[in-house]
Parts: structure tokens; sequence; C-alpha cells
């Protein structure tokens, strides 16, 4: 008789476009979502992911260990590219959200190439402490599921993100036009830290990270956010190269990006990307059935759940409707795992998000 298999088997089956038992499920929520679940559901974060026989789980990390974060306000906190910020709590129904907002952008006024490379807070992986990530692995590894590697909104690994919040979202959309060289050396510093913190991290972890995410928004809901003809210029190479080096340690590769990046797509699968999350429904071109009919033996995809209209707001019909149809177009012939657009919100109801996990078992078995 065939050996079950395990959630690490169908994550792994999954991303290289085979079947298992079932389509593999992975979850996402903010912390004032799981606030709400714990609330209302008397349940820790894990014993929620085992309850529902979660597929994958997100190590921690390396611990941060660096110059203390310390904002030059009250109120005030700091990130580790110096980006000040100031924490807004938004209350919606039934909980609320916490958000680091950016206050100022510390390169905003730089004007030459020495001001960039002059900037005194580039983050050094030297900041950070390694190692438990071995032990991370290990007691995912234990319970037979996948191991995943994302980091936090701060940390994780990106490239325009970091430097929008540095130089401020338009002007570094400005300097790309007009300014290569700013944008070249701010992106420059940008993935030589990322090199290298991938690079411990993967070295510490001795082979046992499954996949690597990495998240950079690429897209809005009604095209790119950058041209393909400037993300070959600045942002193909660092995700290149930060594919390139997962993939020495043995490691999958997942991206998020939330908007509309059909265009990006072959750009994405010529530089060795595995899996694309996330499937935003809202966006435009990002139609399940298309994307899978184009691309669907090139690359996995994750994602597709509305987390903007079909779950805060849908009815219990609806929510499975929407899983129902994303088992049948994405999850045929493998490549596909379960999941939400984005981090479920706090102004999901908790019974939505329990239909939500009770249809991805119900329509996700092969």
């Amino acid at each position: 008789m065939p050996r079950q298999p395990t959630c690490r088997d169908r994550v792994l089956l999954a991303v290289n476009h085979q079947v298992a038992d079932r389509i593999p499920i992975d979850f996402w929520a903010s912390p004032g979502c799981m606030r709400k679940l714990q609330a209302e559901l008397g349940v820790s974060h894990e014993a929620l992911l085992d309850a529902y026989d979660v597929d994958l789980r997100y190590i921690a990390g390396p611990e941060y260990v660096g110059p203390p974060l310390v904002g030059e306000r009250p109120g005030e906190i700091v990130d580790i590219w110096g980006v000040p910020r100031i924490v807004v709590e938004v209350v919606v129904s039934g909980g609320f959200e916490r958000y680091a907002e950016v206050i100022r952008s510390p390169l905003a006024d730089a004007i030459t190439v020495d001001d960039v490379l002059g900037y005194g807070h580039w983050p050094s992986p030297d900041w950070f402490d390694y190692s438990a990530i071995e032990q991370q692995c290990d007691a995912v590894l234990q319970a037979n599921r996948a191991v995943a590697f994302m980091g936090d909104r701060l940390s994780r690994v990106a490239q325009l993100k970091p430097a929008m919040y540095l130089r401020g979202d338009e002007q570094f959309l400005v300097d790309m036009a007009l300014r290569p060289d700013l944008a070249h050396a701010i992106i420059s510093k940008i993935r030589a830290f990322y090199l290298g913190y991938l690079q411990r991290i993967l070295e510490a972890a001795r082979g046992k990270i499954d996949l690597v995410v990495s998240g950079d928004d690429f897209g809005t809901q009604r095209g790119l956010l950058v041209s393909t003809r400037m993300w070959d210029e600045y942002l193909r190479g660092g995700f290149a190269a930060y594919i390139g080096l997962a993939k020495t340690y043995g490691a999958k590769t997942m991206h998020h990006t939330c908007g509309s990046v059909a265009a990006l797509l072959p750009r994405l699968i010529e530089c060795g990307l595995d899996v694309l999350q996330s499937l935003q429904p809202e966006a435009q071109g990002m139609d399940i059935a298309e994307l899978k009919s184009q691309f669907g033996s090139q690359i996995a995809f994750q994602g597709g759940v509305s987390i903007q209209r079909t779950l805060p707001f849908g009815t219990p019909d609806e929510i499975r409707a929407e899983v129902r149809n994303l088992a049948q177009i994405a999850g045929r012939g493998g490549g596909y795992i379960f999941g939400t657009a984005h981090s479920i919100q706090a102004d999901t109801p908790v019974r939505n998000v329990q239909e939500l996990m009770r249809a991805y078992h119900e329509f996700g078995r092969y």
C-alpha cells in the first residue's frame, strides 16, 4: 500500500507540477486577524494551522541584534534601513490592525551618488544572529511540514520596496526615469545587503529550507508599477541573483507581488521563479484560467482567494464557489497551492475563515 503523502510531500510535488492526494494549503493572516481568531476560537496560531492541516510553516529566521532601532522623536520607531515610522492603529469591524507607516524618507534629499553611498544606516548582514535557524527548520521537518522562509514585512528579500521607503515612492520612480545613477546606487546597496543576508540564512539552515519567499510589489491593480524595460534595467539582475542563490542551496522560490503582473510573468519565469504569489483576482489581467493556460506548465501559483471582497463580505456559498473554481482550474495537474491573495485582514468574520479552510479540504482532493 503506497505511503500517505506528508504535508511536505504535497508542497514539493505541487511546486514540481505534480499531484498528491490533495492541493496543499498555505495560510497568510495579519496580526489583527490572528488576534481575532485566537480571541473567538481560543486557539493559538500554531494550533489553528494544525487543526486545518496547513502544509507550510514559516520559520522566524534570524534574530536582529544590531544597533538599537530607536527614533529621534517620541513614538517613532526605525526599521533596519533607518527609515523612521510611526505605528498607526486602524479599527475595523470586530478588530483592529496596526501598521508601521513611513514618516519621512531619509534619502529624499540625496543629490549625488556619494550622498547615497555615504548614507549612515545601510544595514549589514552582521546585524543578525543566525544560530537558531537550523533548529527552527528541524522543528518544522519533524512535523513533516514544508519549511518556508519569508521574514517579516520590513526584512523580506526585495529591491523596489526598500528603495521607495528610503527615497520616497514617487521620487524613486522619477529617479528610475531621470536619475539612473541614483537609482542604480540605491538598488545596488539594497541588493548587496540581501544577498549577504540570504546567504547567511541558507548556510545556517544547512539545506533544510524548502521554499524561500521574496516579496516586492511590481504591480498596481491596473497594470505594472514600472515598465518591463525599467524592470529589466533595475530589478531583473537582483531578482535573478536572489533566485539563483536560493537554488544553490537546494531551495525552491516563491515571490509575492500584489497587482497586475501578467506582463512580467515571462521574465519571472526566465529568472527561474518556481511559484508566483499572489493571484489577486481584482487586478487587471490576472484571470486564473488565462494564467494557468498560458503559463501553468512553466510556473506554479499560490493564492487567488479574494481578501478584498469574498472573504470579508462574501457568504459561505460565495467562499465555497471561489475555492471550487480555483481547485478546478489552478489545481488541475498540480502547480498550485491554496492561499489568499494576501494576508487575511481583521475585517474578515471568523466564520468566513473557518468556511475557507473547510472548503480547501472539501474541494482540494484529487
